[in-house]
């Protein structure tokens, strides 16, 4: 699990598209807190502040302790708007979460063991399917990433979410079939290309390796 991250911000009494305008013009960026049936509070955060949280990539996985005015919340962000252009942070929804906090997740993946696969040691292709897996866990304990073991995979094998390792008390929001994270596809030889040489002859040229799936590149074309 992540160390939480921090964050400062200021309460807002008003609401509304022209507010919103007008604190992104002076640097800064709209956000506001709900759940944990408690009413929602609209606050303002450091456009900078945010858009560097932002562009580390783990607000979504991470939590935050969010000070307001001294008012210290525990919160994870949940929807994220962005500028259309630029990208740049325009509005965050904030949860409020505690122990006892159940929520949903995208955990990135993460392979181990592809030395020990022998399907990759004979030059087999990992066609990753799922880079991320959607988990059902604790809000206080989001783990960073899960692991999947390539131990043993032969080419053709599936690499199913029975093959990772889960941390304690998660569980994945897709339970009712074992699901395909990745598969193990062995390479083939492309056809053999026919070059035309500067005398007019057509020579045969070996192709390279190119995994199961990928188109054949087109013989060369007489001029």
């Amino acid at each position: 699990m992540s160390k939480n991250y921090t964050l400062k911000a200021d309460k807002r009494d008003r609401a509304g598209k022209g507010v919103a305008r007008a604190l992104r013009r002076e640097n800064k960026t709209p956000a506001v807190i709900y759940g944990d049936k408690k009413d929602p509070v609209n606050i303002i955060l450091g456009s900078n502040d945010i858009n560097v949280e932002y562009n580390k990539g783990r607000m979504f996985t991470t939590l935050c302790d969010l000070n307001v005015a001294g008012d210290k919340n525990l919160v994870l962000a949940r929807d994220i708007q962005l500028h259309p252009v630029s990208d740049v942070v325009q509005h965050v929804d904030f949860l409020r979460v505690t122990s006892k906090t159940k929520i949903a997740v995208e955990v990135p993946v993460k392979f181990i063991n592809e030395n020990l696969s022998p399907g990759l040691e004979e030059k087999g292709v990992l066609n990753v399917v799922r880079y991320n897996v959607e988990l059902m866990c604790t809000a206080t304990a989001i783990p960073e990433e899960i692991e999947v073991n390539l131990e043993g995979k032969e080419q053709g094998d599936s690499i199913n979410v029975s093959d990772a390792t889960l941390p304690e008390g998660t569980k994945p929001v897709i339970d009712d079939r074992d699901f395909t994270i990745a598969t193990l596809v062995a390479p083939r030889k492309i056809e053999e290309e026919l070059v035309v040489t500067e005398e007019g002859e057509e020579v045969a040229v070996e192709g390279e390796e190119l995994p199961e799936g990928e188109e054949v590149a087109e013989e060369s074309k007489k001029e």
